[in-house]
């Protein structure tokens, strides 16, 4: 990842509650500590934008981030707190619940077992929140997979591991530009596999997710383009097999007779144009690059990636660790906030 300087925080009154409604709790958790994580966090959380609209609280090391202040030329408070209820939120303030699992000399940029076993500590200890209901969203800096693997955790990334964690047996990724949305039938899988996997109800459960989430930010009728398998979306039998007459239309099929506006299957090669002008709210590929591919071309500096399906929602910046910046204070902070301020928009407010 290329990114420009990051710039100081915008100062914001600080507020709690909006519209009567206290502000969700966001669990924000520090991702790889070798790489740009800290970098984006310390100054997206102070920034004027997520003030307004959450209260977050890092699962990750304090002094971790103290480092990455330092390295930003950021002046700020970094206070650990036991629990979430115990974080008392005010201007140039950060709430960690600190886990101290980084030693004090962890090089940045560099591959570690070390921070790739923290990395995962993060997460659960931040699933076990959502699933107690401590806080109503989660919102991930990036991990690496390689140093996931290296700390004793095989998962493919972020969203299995929350799946798994949370008890959860299916969830859908989803991508969110200005310009397109995007959830995935499958994808971290090879392309043969995620064939194979495709299938009716799976489509439809996942449309279902997409149209859920669409609903919570407030879109109260989204319109669904469902992509095809195949070039053209098979062109009525010219290419494949009939996948898309035995795996997608069926689905499609009971979705409209729901109510749900799903329209497919589309050839995908014009679906993600087609969005981007807004005919549709939201594309649903069927496996990874058919939908990573145009997201990444059309919007991964402000792009999100969420997952939908969980006991809360969950974002997560569109870029990886970024381990060739990392601790120079090059990282960029802006999809970050744009994550943070998702994970408020469609998290459900705490009870009083």
């Amino acid at each position: 990842m290329n990114a420009a300087p990051t710039t100081a925080p915008m100062e914001a009154p600080v507020q709690t509650e909006t519209a009567g409604a206290p502000l969700p709790i966001i669990a924000v958790t520090m991702g790889d500590g070798a790489g740009i994580g800290p970098e984006v966090i310390v100054p997206a959380l102070l920034h004027a934008d997520t003030v307004r609209r959450c209260r977050p609280v890092v699962i990750g090391d304090a002094e971790r981030l103290r480092q990455a202040a330092r390295i930003l030329g950021v002046a700020c408070e970094i206070v650990s707190v036991e629990t979430p209820a115990d974080a008392v939120f005010g201007p140039g303030r950060i709430n960690v619940i600190d886990l101290g699992l980084l030693p004090a000399d962890l090089p940045w940029g560099r591959l570690s077992a070390v921070a790739g076993d923290a990395a995962y500590q993060y997460v659960r200890v931040a699933a076990e929140l959502a699933v107690r209901g401590d806080v109503q969203g989660i919102c991930t800096a990036p991990l690496n997979k390689e140093a996931l693997h290296a700390g004793g955790h095989l998962y493919p990334g972020h969203t299995e591991l929350l799946a798994h964690l949370t008890g959860v047996e299916e969830v859908s990724m989803m991508l969110s530009t200005p310009k397109v949305k995007v959830i995935h039938v499958t994808t971290h899988i090879g392309l043969i596999d995620a064939v194979r996997r495709i299938e009716p109800g799976l489509v439809e459960r996942t449309v279902r997710r997409g149209h859920e989430a669409m609903v919570r930010a407030g879109v109260a009728k989204p319109v669904i383009g469902v992509c095809g398998i195949n070039p053209h979306a098979g062109e009525n039998g010219l290419f494949g097999y009939g996948e898309e007459e035995e795996k997608i239309v069926p689905a499609i099929e009971v979705l409209r007779a729901d109510g749900i506006d799903a329209v497919g299957p589309l050839p995908a090669d014009t679906a993600f144009f087609l969005a981007s002008r807004g005919d549709y709210d939201l594309i649903v590929a069927m496996y990874h690059d058919q939908g990573h591919g145009p997201v990444k071309v059309m919007g991964i500096e402000a792009g999100v990636n969420l997952t939908v399906g969980l006991p809360v929602i969950r974002t997560s910046v569109d870029h990886g660790t970024a381990f060739d910046i990392a601790g120079t204070g090059r990282a960029e902070a802006g999809s970050m906030v744009e994550a943070l301020r998702q994970a408020a928009e469609m998290s459900t407010a705490p009870a009083r």
